[in-house]
This record gives structure tokens, C-alpha cells and sequence, in this order.
């Protein structure tokens, strides 16, 4: 009875440090892609949540599409990780208490919104309607739309290999 509980604890454990190296690569490649030259209109919060959300949307899809045993688990620990970053970031942007969970649901609606949008378009190799929700997201400069998109292809394609070659 008890040793179901551990065995189940600690197959938890093993997914949540492996969504935790993910998480933190998504950080990284974010925070290098958000320090890109005239890319971006502002370099705010915002824009950051926007790169960020990206970036996780691919890992997840990714992550679904190799249909990897438990790809579930990983992904709800890389959603949980997030919201978990969201609530700390709004703190440290000085929202208090009172309103915090006002923000991060807001920025949780948005996140699920962005991910059923560019789900559905990777599915159907849709770019140009993927592209089409990108720059109406309005936080890309337009004299540099294209250069940054084939940029966001370019890595989820990178991201795709990366984790065929980890998983695989």
C-alpha cells in the first residue's frame, strides 16, 4: 500500500526534474531571443510573457507529438512551473495580494488561448495563419515581421530535433 505511494512519488519526482530542465532551457532561449536588436516594439513584461508563451508551446507540442510515455505529465509540471513564474513575476512587478490572481488568470486565459490557436495551426502546417496570429499579437516590429518568424521556425524546428535526439 505505502510503496505504491512512494514508487508513485517518485515517478513524480523524475518528471518534475526533467519539465524543471526544460523549463529552464525555455527561460534561456526566451531571454536570449527577447535580447534580439530591434525586434521587438517594447521590451516589457508583456513581450517577454509573449516570446515565453511561444517557446513553451512548442516544447509541449513537441512533446506531444513523439507521444512519449507520461508526455502528460511533463507537460501539466511545465504548465504548473509556469503559472508558479507567473505569480512571482507579477509580485516582483508589484502587484499585491489583492489582485494577484486577477493578473495571472488573465495571463493563464491568454496563455491557453495562444496555445489552442498555434496548436491547431502546427497541425495543419498552417504558417501563414500561424504568422497571420503572430503579428496580430502586435508585439513584433513590423520592418522586422519576417526575419523574426522564420527565426520562431527555425527553433521550433530546432526544438522538434533537440528532443527527438533526448527522447529517442
Amino acid at each position: 500500500m505505502f510503496s505504491s505511494y512512494f514508487k508513485l512519488k517518485k515517478d513524480k519526482d523524475k518528471y518534475k526534474d526533467k519539465a524543471q530542465d526544460i523549463y529552464k532551457r525555455i527561460l534561456t532561449l526566451s531571454s536570449n531571443f527577447n535580447n534580439l536588436e530591434n525586434y521587438f516594439k517594447k521590451k516589457d513584461f508583456n513581450t517577454s510573457f509573449e516570446v515565453f508563451s511561444i517557446f513553451i508551446i512548442f516544447y509541449i507540442k513537441n512533446l506531444k507529438e513523439l507521444k512519449l510515455e507520461n508526455y502528460q505529465n511533463i507537460n501539466q509540471i511545465l504548465i504548473d512551473l509556469l503559472i508558479e513564474d507567473l505569480d512571482y513575476s507579477l509580485r516582483d512587478q508589484g502587484i499585491g495580494d489583492m489582485n494577484i490572481g486577477k493578473y495571472v488568470k488573465k495571463y493563464v486565459k491568454k496563455f491557453y488561448y495562444r496555445l489552442s490557436i498555434i496548436d491547431k495551426n502546427l497541425d495543419n502546417s498552417n504558417f501563414d495563419e500561424l504568422s497571420l496570429f503572430l503579428k496580430n499579437l502586435d508585439f513584433i516590429n513590423n520592418d522586422h515581421l519576417d526575419e523574426v518568424l522564420k527565426k520562431i521556425y527555425s527553433k521550433y524546428n530546432e526544438i522538434k530535433l533537440e528532443l527527438k535526439n533526448e527522447f529517442i
